[in-house]
């Protein structure tokens, strides 16, 4: 099913229209991407609302709806009017996950069409990928794993947390990204300690881990990586805490398949933790799920207790963290079937010392 007929199928006696303005839902409605615009979705007709700068993109590439050029004189309330007029649309579906107070009550005032908090069902649709889905996100992984490659010999002792990032961030984009899922996160020696540290001028020495989280886009879809690799030597500590990660990331996606629940592979990958004496220095979720968003859902933690579904793309990053002295990540990508998964990273896991 395409993901247009996927909206057209919410619509019914709770909604007979919907006004899609995040460009995550736009995307995955028109299956393009475009930077600036919103759509109206109805069974009596689609449209796509766009300005100067995308219309003609828009017009070569978006199918399944009628694209229509906004500007000064047909702003996109007095556009998405006159398609609640043509269609007969009462009440519009809209994204409030997405939406400012200030862009709800403008549009409240505006619209003739009565708006209806419908993000959940709009967005529920991304949980599971379609196949051309996984093959953009399997390209994503592959450009990644490429970019870590690439990167591992440009790093030396010496150099400075931004300047390996600025290497990192060069090397995804030569080996094919077309964007960044989010800012890296390269960090070094006691700054690994913090999860989503953020890489500064600290110079990078022997005995040192340096953490390394980072995505790419590709045709709009994410990849997640995190590797935490040494220089020069380590310390014992420095080599159990590695091994206990890379322990429960090992057992935990042995347990991932649909129909397990998040909170059991995340209760598998934190009782590694925890029997190791580490549990209190493990904070964050296993895993959370992605596609064209870097977080999406379903999530792999403590709180979820609903059972996975098949087709759902999700990281495994289980951590620990030692304040002060240093911390380690690991993180692949897999996706869920319903006999195990399949991971979707192929860099080794093994402890790297360069």
């Amino acid at each position: 099913m395409k993901n247009l007929e996927k909206y057209l199928s919410l619509l019914g006696e709770e909604v007979d229209g919907l006004l899609l303005t995040s460009r995550y839902s736009r995307h995955y409605g028109a299956e393009f991407d475009i930077a600036e615009g919103m759509a109206v979705v109805s069974k009596k007709g689609c449209r796509y609302y766009t300005d100067s700068r995308y219309i003609e993109s828009a017009q070569k590439n978006i199918r399944g709806f009628q694209v229509v050029e906004t500007d000064r004189d047909r702003s996109y309330p007095k556009l998405i009017n006159q398609a609640i007029a043509d269609f007969g649309i009462t009440a519009l579906g809209f994204e409030e996950e997405y939406m400012s107070a200030g862009e709800l009550s403008r549009f409240q005032e505006s619209l003739h069409a009565r708006l209806v908090p419908y993000h959940e069902k709009i967005y529920g649709f991304r949980a599971v990928k379609e196949d051309w889905e996984l093959d953009r996100m399997r390209r994503a992984q592959e450009i990644a794993d490429a970019a870590f490659l690439e990167v591992l010999p440009r790093l030396k002792p010496g150099m400075t947390e931004l300047q390996a990032q600025a290497e990192l961030i060069y090397c995804m984009y030569k080996n094919g990204a077309q964007g960044l899922s989010f800012d890296p996160i390269v960090v070094s020696g006691p700054n690994t300690s913090m999860p989503h540290g953020v890489a500064g001028d600290r110079v990078i020495q022997n005995g040192d881990f340096l953490t390394m989280d980072f995505g790419v886009l590709y045709q709009g879809y994410c990849s997640d990586t995190t590797r935490t690799v040494a220089f020069g030597f380590v310390t014992e500590e420095m080599k159990k805490v590695y091994s206990v990660v890379l322990e429960a990331q090992t057992k935990a996606i042995a347990a991932t398949k649909a129909g397990v629940t998040g909170c059991t592979i995340d209760g598998i990958a934190r009782s590694v933790i925890s029997d190791a004496g580490y549990g209190q220095f493990f904070g964050h979720g296993y895993g959370h799920s992605l596609g064209l968003e870097i977080h999406e859902s379903p999530n792999l933690n403590q709180r979820n207790t609903q059972p996975l579904p098949a087709g759902a793309v999700c990281s495994a990053e289980p951590g620990i963290y030692l304040p002060g002295k240093f911390g380690v990540r690991i993180e692949d990508v897999t996706v869920l079937t319903h006999d195990g998964c399949e991971n979707l990273t192929k860099l080794p896991k093994e402890l790297i010392i360069l």
